[in-house]
C-alpha cells in the first residue's frame, strides 16, 4: 500500500505492516525470538522497515497466535508451523470449491430455465 495512502485505509488493511517485533510479541504474548523462529519455519515473512526492522500485519499475528496455541500444547514449533500451513491451504481449497459449486449451480440453474 502506497506511504500516501490515507491512515484510515492503512489501520483497516489486515495486511498492512503496523506492528513492530516487541509489539507483536507483546501482543501474542510471546517473545521476539518465537516470532524470529517461525519466520525461519517460513510460516510467516515479516516485512521490512527502511532501517531493516521486523512489521508484522494482524494477518501475520493470527497466524502467529495459532501457531503459539499448539505450540503451548506441545507440538514442536517446526510441526506447529507445518499444520498452520495445512490448515490454510485447507481453507483456501474450500473456499475455491464452495465458488466452484456456485458457479456450477447458477449455470445449472440457467440451463434448466432455457429448456423450459
Amino acid at each position: 500500500m502506497p506511504a500516501d495512502t490515507p491512515l484510515s485505509d492503512r489501520l483497516d488493511d489486515d495486511d498492512y505492516p503496523a506492528y513492530t517485533m516487541g509489539r507483536a510479541a507483546e501482543m501474542l504474548g510471546t517473545t521476539p525470538g518465537f516470532l524470529r523462529a517461525i519466520g525461519e519455519a517460513r510460516l510467516i515473512t515479516p516485512l521490512r522497515s527502511e532501517g531493516g526492522h521486523r512489521r508484522y500485519s494482524r494477518y501475520q499475528l493470527r497466524i502467529a497466535a495459532r501457531a503459539r496455541e499448539l505450540v503451548d500444547r506441545g507440538t514442536p514449533i517446526e510441526a506447529a508451523c507445518r499444520i498452520v500451513i495445512l490448515e490454510d491451504q485447507l481453507e483456501e481449497a474450500q473456499r475455491i470449491n464452495a465458488e466452484y459449486r456456485r458457479a456450477a449451480d447458477e449455470a445449472s440453474r440457467g440451463a434448466d430455465a432455457g429448456s423450459g
